[in-house]
């Protein structure tokens, strides 16, 4: 348990550097496990802490307001103790001497350190002179949301969770909305072609526009008349251009920290930095050891990034109690009339079941993913949140795929068989396994 100020007047000190979910949750979390000490929360941005997932739904539609979307208010950082210093990025981190510079020349000592940067969007290779966007801070999405207010189609480059769900929102104000993406499918490499395409008909029957298999090659013009060049040869034509294509961990400040970097920070199973057990890191800036898989894994979603922050919380404040953290992967998203859950890692099974329908005009559906060792590998809902926390549950608990499949197709509100034609397809593949 953390000790308020001991013999010598030493009040021990947790430094945090990132004000995004991680961050915050982290803080608070300490509290919520009894450490007593000081909490510092560095953040980049000048804004108060808000959350990340609305900005390519509710606030970019202009349903949500900045205050809105907040995580930490200062009433409520004053009544945890949780001391900020906003607009201030973390430029420098001395290990040996426990010690953090900040980009307005202050350093912080800290005797733990919470590294929750993050990840930023990849940034666009294509420069037109205006009219390009990606979704990632407020900023980002306010500037977007400016810009979609004038009329004129919209091109977004990227078929993942962020453009399928800028698109959507485009669409939903009214504009003539193309997604581009050089995979077949959209979100392809998360569900697997066959199931992709049940998304790309979803942008269909919403109106929009799909160029899957094709690249961008080029962005000309300005906002209000850009040209799309595609790798086949094509053009369209553009107000607006939303570019989605990944992100990057935000661990270039500690090029010199001496912490061992590989795509995110590489950390231990309990969330501590390689080398330096004071140092943990969080969120999408994290690459830690997954005790079930028995791999490193960075993975950029928001409850992980709660998790994280939870284990790296209770081992701080409790270091003779370590605890891995070892999830089920989650992750969703909202696109157009489709709720969108996902647990585990659908593409790494070697086939798949689809309960319930994904065609008709109420989809409600849960497909399932195994291995050839017959495990429950992963699940997919639409619509269906029921089935979602029952694959969750049984993902934890080990459950097999027989299992999980009669548990899902005997909880009704779908049509409770697998659908044909979709039996035992291979994920990633899009061949047959057997005979269906």
């Amino acid at each position: 348990m953390s000790t308020p100020p001991d013999a010598a007047g030493h009040t021990p000190v947790v430094v945090i550097v990132g004000s995004s979910i991680g961050g915050v949750r982290a803080a608070q979390a300490l509290r919520s496990e009894g450490f007593r000490g000081r909490i510092l929360l560095v953040g980049e941005e000048e804004a108060l802490p808000y959350d990340k997932p609305p900005l390519s739904k509710q606030f970019l539609v202009g349903q949500w307001d900045a205050d809105k979307v907040g995580l930490l208010t200062e009433d409520a950082a004053a009544r945890d103790r949780i001391e900020l210093r906003l607009g201030v990025g973390a430029t420098r981190l001395d290990v040996a001497e426990r010690r953090v510079w900040l980009s307005d020349g202050a350093d912080l000592a800290y005797d733990w350190l919470i590294i929750a940067t993050g990840a930023s969007a990849r940034p666009s290779p294509w420069r037109p002179g205006s009219g390009v966007h990606v979704v990632r801070t407020l900023g980002d999405s306010g500037s977007l949301r400016e810009e979609l207010r004038r009329p004129g189609p919209v091109v977004v480059v990227g078929g993942g969770f962020i453009g399928a769900e800028a698109a959507a929102t485009a669409r939903a104000l009214g504009h003539e909305v193309t997604v581009v993406d050089p995979m077949p499918t959209p979100i392809g490499r998360v569900v697997g072609p066959e199931i992709g395409r049940y998304f790309t008909d979803l942008h269909h029957r919403h109106g929009v526009e799909t160029r899957f298999g094709v690249g961008v090659e080029r962005i000309e013009g300005e906002a209000g008349d850009l040209r799309v060049g595609l790798t086949d040869g094509s053009t369209v034509q553009a107000a607006t251009v939303v570019v989605g294509i990944g992100a990057v961990p935000n661990d270039g400040w500690l090029a010199d920290s001496g912490l061992p970097l590989d795509n995110g920070i590489l950390c231990d199973e309990y969330c501590r930095t390689l080398d330096a057990p004071n140092v943990f890191a969080i969120g999408d800036v994290a690459r830690w050891f997954h005790p079930r898989h028995r791999e490193r894994l960075r993975v950029e979603h928001w409850t992980n990034a709660v998790e994280m922050a939870v284990c790296a919380a209770h081992n701080i404040a409790h270091p003779e109690d370590l605890r891995a953290h070892s999830p089920v992967e989650y992750v969703w998203s909202d696109q157009y009339d489709w709720k969108i859950q996902i647990v585990g890692r659908p593409t790494q099974g070697s086939r798949h079941e689809l309960v319930g329908d994904l065609e008709g005009e109420k989809p409600r559906a849960a497909v399932l993913y195994t291995d050839d060792r017959g495990r429950l590998h992963g699940a997919v809902t639409v619509n269906w949140p029921k089935a979602l926390v029952q694959c969750r549950r049984l993902m934890t608990g080990g459950a097999g795929f027989d299992e999980a499949l009669e548990r899902i197709s005997a909880l009704g509100g779908a049509s409770g068989h697998p659908q044909e034609g979709v039996r035992e397809t291979r994920p990633g593949t899009g061949e047959r396994a057997g005979g269906a």
